[in-house]
């Protein structure tokens, strides 16, 4: 499907939507718990979608009821134990999320049920390694990475696993969710820095919600290295924790933000103003790009200020990188972002996909390695964009729209549906013009 946008003004407030990393990972814990949750979700897209789908397929039973997920968990023996019974050779289909498959994966291996794992568009290329390597010497058998079915036999042991810092955080997170299944003391030990290191922090507050306790020590080992060890103890296993709240994504806020920063202002409600999510950082982001930032209760405000260019290292945040580019090409002087090699490996290659997105709108910008360098210019020309099945792609094209002297058209746009299905229903609210329906 595609969208053609006439340039406007993008002004107002809108409400965030709620957060897909929080959601995967709330679902996840609810459904292992002894007894049922109420999760409190205001909106849904298809990566969360197939988080539950799998965790249905798995045994739990999750039901909508308005804003509402009421989740009974997987069976246990008995229901008061923390011991979780996956069903036999459940087929677990990951669409087309990253979070899903890297969560799910050692979830499954957890519960030695003999799941099979499978997806679509780029994730069976997505890496696995070195979880895929770890997993295995923790007692489980995996068929061939890179193909579905991803078939896994056998359960894994607790005990100490072992991640480089510079792969990605869900790795961790995937390890830290299957920990409390495991029936003796498991230790994930990952050498720093850790990149993307916010969203273990939101593992680990997922976990706390539920009753588990992970503990973190800084350590040295004997070869010299600075290292992170996440210890969990069986002695605190999933609990219950009735009900439950998705925050506000600041993922997605990011570009309805970036939009105030390129016009008139736009306020998105509904944010935790002290949340864990990495993607909170694009307050100072932008405002390092010289915008203004207004904060008040549960609202961000964004508005134009004096464009400047910077360089940043976006390896905490790297969800961020499309909206902050379409900003720093509209902003005087020449802005490098660094850290940006987790890029390569998203739906698309978005080093690639975000430099190919703006240079067709008339942005000065190119790729030198894992970084992202910005001429900034006044204004873009406007022109036709590929969204590359990627939906940050197809939001960022939007964002900068509101700056083109010409129209705007977006092939593939109906990929925004991945995290965001409302997005240009909202874009128009605040008063975008979109000719073309996304469904």
């Amino acid at each position: 499907m595609d969208v053609t946008i006439t340039p406007h003004a993008i002004e107002g407030s809108v409400e965030a939507i709620a957060s897909k990393s929080m959601a995967h990972r709330l679902l996840i814990c609810a459904a292992l718990c002894p007894g049922p949750t109420t999760i409190r979700c205001t909106t849904s897209s298809k990566d969360i979608e197939a988080t539950i789908a799998c965790l249905e397929a798995l045994g739990a039973k999750i039901e909508r009821n308005a804003d509402l997920l009421h989740v009974t968990p997987l069976p246990g023996a008995p229901a008061s134990d923390n011991i979780r019974v996956g069903s036999t050779g459940a087929l677990l289909d990951c669409g087309e999320s990253g979070s899903t498959l890297r969560f799910m994966l050692p979830v499954a291996c957890a519960l030695g049920c003999g799941a099979s794992l499978t997806g679509h568009g780029r994730l069976a290329q997505r890496p696995l390694s070195p979880l895929y390597e770890e997993l295995i010497a923790g007692g489980c058998d995996l068929t061939e990475q890179g193909e579905f079915p991803l078939q896994t036999s056998g359960r894994l042991r607790p005990g100490r696993f072992e991640l480089p810092g510079n792969v990605s955080s869900q790795y961790i997170s995937g390890l830290l969710l299957a920990a409390p299944l495991l029936d003796g003391p498991t230790e994930v030990c990952v050498a720093e820095p850790i990149e993307s290191r916010p969203y273990v922090n939101l593992t680990t507050s997922a976990l706390k919600t539920f009753g588990v306790h992970v503990e973190e020590v800084r350590d040295v080992t004997e070869n010299g290295t600075r290292v992170t060890r996440f210890l969990v103890s069986p002695a605190t296993p999933y609990r219950s924790c009735d009900s439950v709240t998705v925050e506000g994504d600041w993922s997605n806020a990011g570009f309805w933000l970036a939009a105030g920063a390129l016009g008139r202002g736009v306020s998105v409600t509904g944010l935790d103003l002290a949340s864990r999510q990495g993607d909170r950082s694009m307050l100072a982001a932008l405002a390092k790009l010289g915008a203004r930032i207004e904060r008040s209760g549960g609202t961000a405000s964004v508005s134009s200020g004096a464009p400047t260019a910077c360089e940043m290292n976006v390896s905490d945040f790297p969800d961020l990188v499309p909206p902050l580019a379409a900003v720093a090409a509209l902003a005087p002087g020449t802005t490098r972002l660094t850290g940006c090699g987790r890029l390569r490996l998203k739906e698309s290659d978005r080093i690639e996909t975000v430099c190919a997105g703006l240079a067709a709108l008339g942005a000065d910008i190119t790729s030198e390695g894992d970084d992202i360098v910005i001429n900034g210019r006044d204004s873009l020309a406007g022109g036709e964009v590929d969204a590359a099945n990627d939906h940050r792609i197809a939001m960022m094209a939007a964002i900068a729209a509101s700056r083109c002297a010409g129209g705007v058209t977006i092939h593939g746009a109906e990929c925004v549906q991945k995290s965001y299905p409302a997005f240009f229903d909202d874009y128009a609210k605040l008063g975008g013009i979109v000719e073309g329906t996304v469904r």
